[in-house]
């Protein structure tokens, strides 16, 4: 046995004793009970997620093609659409990306019955995002309530946030609910009647959120994320409260920010730097929030 042959099984017996000891043993388990946890955690979101398909498949057969925005039919006639709250949205630009343009008309698009408004704040014009949503409000602007604002440089909190801020103040004075959506959001055209059909149901709500769907491009990067978010997405797949929020697709009050309830308004924006983080600290002191998975993002890392 030559001198490295020697030096190699020495180091594999070594490693063998350190792998066998008490210690490495209790962390084996530990981690056996984990990727259990998750996977029973999936399996029950997917027991849910079939069960929701399943029901909607038998509405369709019963004449109820519009299932994938609704249970009940009725809910989509006239007499019942127009009474339906306003909603704004508002979002933050910065940059252009490959697929910027492609999640702004799912967004823009939306089946929402009732009044909606779209709220584009940028930093400057300067910024790519000003001209490419602007050429898009201009080719839809005989169904469309849209305009771009600019914010200007954030001083106080982060420029997300402050942009955030300056949409809320320039919505409209009749809005209901204001709903925070990231620019990398690429709607399902029925998010916003699902997140405002909640609302209504429990006023008491303080906070809606979404969750991301990431669909993976093949990139190892991608694949990353995709198991980052797997483990979060099983309380939205489920249902129930938490107090964990997604910032790409929050629904609040509109009067919580113009009468600045529970201080939203200076907590955000003295010193705000992640918009869920701070909202989700509120939302804990308050004990009101409820989550429904109602939102798909874009592949991430394409």
């Amino acid at each position: 046995m030559t001198a490295m042959e020697a030096a190699v099984d020495a180091m594999l017996a070594a490693a063998s004793r350190a792998f066998t000891s008490t210690f490495a043993i209790a962390i084996q388990i530990q981690g056996c009970m984990i990727c259990l946890v998750l996977a029973l955690g999936w399996a029950a979101a997917s027991i849910v997620r079939k069960g929701v398909i399943k029901n909607m498949r038998r509405n369709i057969v019963d004449g109820n093609s519009f299932a994938f925005l609704c249970d009940n039919i009725d809910e989509l006639e006239h007499s019942v659409q127009e009474n339906l709250p306003r909603v704004s949205v508002v979002m933050p630009l910065k940059g252009f990306g490959e697929h910027n343009l492609q999640n702004w008309r799912t967004q823009i698009t939306s089946l929402y019955g009732g009044p909606l408004e779209f709220l584009f704040i940028v930093e400057s014009k300067d910024d790519p995002a000003y001209h490419a949503v602007s050429r898009l409000i201009t080719e839809y602007k005989d169904n469309l309530e849209a305009k771009v604002v600019v914010a200007g440089l954030s001083t106080t909190c982060s420029q997300k946030i402050h942009n955030q801020l300056i949409g809320v103040e320039k919505m409209h004075k009749d809005t209901k609910y204001v709903l925070f959506l990231d620019d990398d959001v690429r709607l399902h055209p029925g998010t916003i009647g699902a997140l405002t059909k909640e609302m209504e149901k429990n006023p008491e709500i303080f906070i809606q959120t979404g969750y991301p769907l990431d669909l993976p491009s093949g990139s190892l990067g991608s694949y990353c994320i995709y198991e980052y978010h797997m483990p979060c997405s099983m309380g939205f797949a489920t249902g129930g409260k938490t107090f964990f929020l997604w910032g790409g697709c929050m629904m609040m009050h509109a009067d919580d920010f113009r009468q600045d309830r529970y201080g939203i308004v200076s907590g955000l924006r003295d010193g705000g730097y992640s918009d869920d983080m701070t909202l989700a600290a509120i939302a804990a002191q308050k004990a009101h929030i409820f989550t429904t998975c109602c939102c798909v993002s874009t592949p991430p890392c394409q």
